[in-house]
């Protein structure tokens, strides 16, 4: 599979590109070369450069210095007008699109079809239909984005950038949201793409995905290329060495003990969604003391709900919720704070942290009102800038010190904050959706880590997850979900991956094992 012998004579070439912003130098002299028909990963840790890289190759951001050529030509790109004309095309990780809008509207927007003096909407809807229909995305040009699944709405970008011609597709991250089945269709679209002759590059922290669709491999340290490999020349403990200077190793959790002394009680809970629709139907379980209850499925099938219910961001239909004995059904998110509960939420940026303010305040931004960091409705700066500094220390988070925006750090030192945060409280009960991601493979082993640790400490952990990996790595017991209920269970680690996927899916001949038990 390996076409490194392509960049002789390379589609596209970057040469000395460097790109700095105030106290970071996120791309050193970077030297890229990119063959046609060509998967190229562009490998490394958060904050390692990567996105950076591509932002100026898209016109996003202007190159400091360095050069670009496209089959042989230097060009320049000043914005993103530029790199669309030259036939570069981007997928971000945090789609660009319009939730109001349909889908025709979101692709056409700034460049739209006319037809004398009107918009030809007729003529671009007919031509996307035909895209989709010749990759087979199944994708509606009137359907409206906000009515669609993630899984469809990365389909539109991927549109998007075919409406306009794009021969080098830049894909930032592109799995980070989509479910297994998901991500073997994006596969297939991939493999169709470099068939036809585009140039890929893939941006992403995932080895085993580098493995199966990637030819080569650019791998970025501190905004600095450390080598450019074959897939087929390389493993995964290499990729990952190159990543981080150092072996990583994502061990498995020992055992837990056999002994069950209930922190979670949840018995019939029905949670309804937006709809009114049961998006979780009578689930009853227990998390123990000292337990990882990993819950795994097809994202969509009511972890969402069941979270936010857990954590008293939506209400509960019926059923209970019990904290250590306290009933707990219709607290609200203050009220858990103080029975123990810690929250690791699905989405850092939109409910994991305030952006725009600052780390310190991003440490307290749960306990802002306690005494320990304000003191009649004034706040002790001093205490908050202590506390952080500590916590900045103990988590390892990389940042330019306790004033510094959250939004302008990496996404695996934005994660350290909201464990930092939660993790420092000594927790009951840890609600923890998705915690990996979107991150490097260096912080998916400090996450897993930090959860074991608390696990050991005696803390209950729910662990929503649609990455099989973590669930087997992790769990103590496994509850896949379907359609809002349990399919199956399983305790231990001797875990049948066709069996849970078969669960996954809704086909299952027989009833659930009771949750909560322990034998």
């Amino acid at each position: 599979m390996a076409r490194m012998e392509e960049s002789s004579a390379p589609l596209l070439e970057l040469k000395k590109a460097s790109k700095r912003f105030p106290a970071v130098l996120a791309n050193d002299r970077i030297d890229l070369a990119v063959g046609r028909g060509e998967v190229r990963a562009l490998l490394g840790e958060n904050g390692a450069g990567k996105s950076t890289l591509m932002s100026c190759l898209y016109g996003l951001f202007q190159m400091d210095s360095g050069e670009i050529f496209i089959e042989g030509q230097k060009v320049r790109i000043h914005n993103c007008n530029d790199a669309i004309r030259l036939g570069i095309g981007m997928v971000n990780q945090h789609f660009m699109l319009i939730q109001k809008l349909t889908v025709t509207e979101n692709i056409i927007l700034g460049m739209e079809t006319k037809s004398r003096f009107f918009l030809d909407f007729n003529s671009a809807a007919k031509e996307i239909q035909e895209l989709s229909d010749r990759y087979h995305f199944g994708v509606d040009p009137q359907a409206r984005i906000e009515n669609l699944s993630v899984g469809i709405q990365q389909k539109v970008e991927i549109i998007k950038i075919l409406y306009r011609k794009s021969q080098i597709m830049i894909f930032d991250e592109p799995t980070a949201v989509l479910t297994p089945n998901e991500v073997i269709d994006f596969f297939e679209i991939i493999r169709k793409f470099r068939d036809e002759g585009r140039t890929i590059i893939f941006i992403t922290h995932k080895l085993n995905e580098v493995m199966s669709i990637c030819d080569s491999v650019t791998v970025l340290r501190d905004g600095r290329v450390v080598g450019s490999v074959s897939v087929e020349e390389t493993s995964e403990p290499e990729l990952a060495k190159m990543m981080v200077g150092r072996e990583i190793e994502l061990n498995e959790a020992a055992p837990a003990r056999n002994a069950c002394d209930p922190i979670l009680t949840v018995k019939d809970l029905v949670v309804q969604n937006a709809m009114g629709i049961n998006a979780v139907d009578g689930l009853s379980f227990t998390v123990c003391s000292g337990e990882i209850l990993g819950i795994a499925g097809v994202d969509g099938n009511g972890q969402t709900e069941l979270g936010q219910a857990l954590t008293g961001l939506l209400p509960a239909a019926s059923g209970s919720i019990e904290i250590d004995s306290v009933e707990t059904t219709h607290f609200d998110p203050s009220r858990l704070l103080g029975q123990g509960v810690s929250h690791i939420p699905q989405d850092r940026h939109k409910t994991g942290l305030i952006l725009d303010y600052s780390v310190e305040f991003n440490l307290v931004s749960k306990e802002i009102g306690q005494p320990a960091f304000s003191r009649f409705g004034v706040l002790r700066r001093d205490q908050i800038r202590n506390h952080a500094k500590k916590l900045i220390g103990d988590f390892n988070i990389r940042c330019g010190g306790p004033m510094t925006q959250a939004k302008k750090l990496s996404g695996g030192n934005q994660q350290k904050i909201i464990i930092a945060r939660e993790f420092t409280r000594h927790p009951k009960l840890i609600v923890a959706i998705q915690p990996t991601r979107g991150l490097d493979i260096s912080a998916i082993e400090f996450v897993w880590n930090e959860l074991i640790a608390q696990r050991d400490r005696g803390a209950a952990i729910l662990l929503i997850s649609t990455e099989l990996e973590e669930i087997f790595s992790l769990s103590d017991r496994i509850e896949v979900i379907f359609n809002g209920r349990f399919t199956g269970s399983i305790k231990g680690h001797d875990v049948d991956p066709l069996k849970i996927g078969l669960q996954m899916a809704g086909k299952t001949d027989h009833r659930p094992v009771p949750s909560g038990e322990t034998s």
